[in-house]
């Protein structure tokens, strides 16, 4: 990476910001946040997101999109609602629309038409689950889309979603770009797994680890009531276990979470059966908590799969530790009360609490203020407790995972009791 990740601009801010007026703090185009901020250690600097005293973009002249795309995340109706309002009561934009069904909204062969997002029409949105957008997965033509912002006149295009909209968000900027038109793309990270690059925490994150939490309360209640109770909860989480390890932290009732970043032994002494069955032989129960990504390393597979945005099918692994635990057990001659439970869409599909609903407002303010400035190809990030520009072309080069020497991951390893797996350092 660069010492200093620059976020292209369309060119010179030609119009003074009409939030000068409303008494608003302003933030230096050379306002920057170190990625590293230890002493001593070396770093990144990020531009430093938030209003620009100068703007790009002529409000009056301006007609700006949001779309929501990929998988249901709590606040998408924030960050809807919030940007919506910040682009007409703040700054004065008059024509915002919304884009129905994700990036297929953008083809007209879909005759997705969008709506307007008038402050009446967005008033109480934020009090709902789910997007009133819609959402689907998978691009769509590059040159289609942009020939639909050049047809709507759309000058600044907000796309809220993972990695696979952010990759979706950096090739209409590429298709903008080799057109030379004076068009802007902002990213809004949204996933519940918190797995965004240079997304310290994304909002939906805490919502869904409070109702990801009641659940393995339940679960425990069910695994404890029964002679040899076990109860297995698979939560989201393809290739970062923050979602399954946050939960056990949570509800303090997890006995072993498995997670994409730890290969665990399956078999073996000092794999995970055995330890499970040193369990049951001493306190008569269990809750085991598994990420949807985790050991992966057990199946062999020929082929790949992937679905409409790029992800690789991954096998069951649930449903695989389910069936395992129970001819495990029934070998050993060893009746077992399993219950097994995948609650992985509920979690996301309810309304932002408390903390969530501060964060995708601003995000979405931020989005906004980075839009108006000419800012293009262009993610919100959140690091080191302020909002920052990210190259999305940056950004869809990392991965994020969880550090299995984070202070999260220790205290999973507390409040279970469970063998540390980790690989060696």
């Amino acid at each position: 990476m660069s010492k200093e990740l620059r976020v292209p601009s369309l060119g010179e801010c030609r119009f003074e910001s009409p939030l000068r007026a409303k008494g608003r703090t302003f933030v230096g185009d050379d306002a920057r946040i170190l990625y590293q901020d230890e002493p001593g250690a070396e770093s990144f600097l990020f531009e430093r997101a938030g209003p620009r005293e100068r703007i790009f973009f002529e409000p009056a002249e301006t007609t700006a999109a949001f779309v929501t795309c990929g998988g249901l995340s709590p606040g998408l109706n924030n960050v809807i609602r919030s940007g919506a309002l910040e682009l007409y009561h703040n700054y004065g934009v008059r024509s915002v629309l919304g884009i129905r069904s994700g990036y297929s909204g953008l083809n007209p062969a879909n005759g997705l038409e969008p709506v307007s997002l008038t402050p009446e029409r967005v008033h109480s949105i934020h009090q709902l689950g789910g997007t009133v957008l819609g959402s689907s997965r998978g691009p769509q033509d590059p040159s289609t889309t942009v020939n639909f912002l050049e047809a709507r006149g759309i000058d600044i295009l907000f796309c809220i979603g993972g990695d696979g909209t952010q990759r979706g968000a950096h090739t209409i900027q590429e298709e903008i770009d080799k057109r030379g038109l004076a068009k802007s793309v902002v990213g809004i990270p949204k996933t519940i797994d918190n797995d965004v690059p240079f997304v310290w925490l994304s909002f939906g994150h805490a919502t869904a680890l409070e109702v990801a939490g009641e659940v393995l309360r339940g679960a425990h209640v069910e695994a404890h009531g029964a002679p040899n109770g076990i109860a297995v909860v698979k939560l989201m989480g393809r290739d970062a276990g923050f979602i399954a390890a946050g939960a056990a932290v949570v509800s303090q009732d997890a006995n072993f979470v498995l997670v994409p970043e730890v290969p665990f032994p399956l078999e073996g002494e000092d794999g995970f059966l055995a330890a499970l069955e040193r369990r049951m032989q001493e306190r008569d129960h269990a809750l085991v908590v598994v990420a949807e990504g985790a050991g992966q390393h057990l199946f062999e597979r020929d082929d790949v799969e992937r679905d409409a945005s790029g992800n690789v099918r991954y096998e069951d692994i649930g449903l695989y530790l389910r069936d395992r635990i129970r001819s495990h057990f029934r070998e050993r001659g060893t009746e077992i009360n399993l219950k097994y439970i995948d609650p992985s869409y509920a979690i996301r599909s309810v309304p932002a609490g408390g903390w969530d609903r501060v964060l995708a407002d601003r995000m979405a303010r931020n989005a906004v203020h980075a839009g108006m400035a000419g800012c293009s190809d262009v993610m919100i990030g959140f690091w080191n407790h302020k909002m920052i520009h990210v190259p999305i072309s940056t950004a869809v080069q990392q991965t994020k995972h969880m550090p299995l020497t984070s202070d999260l991951w220790n205290a999973v390893l507390a409040t279970t009791g469970q063998p540390d797996w980790r690989p060696p350092a």
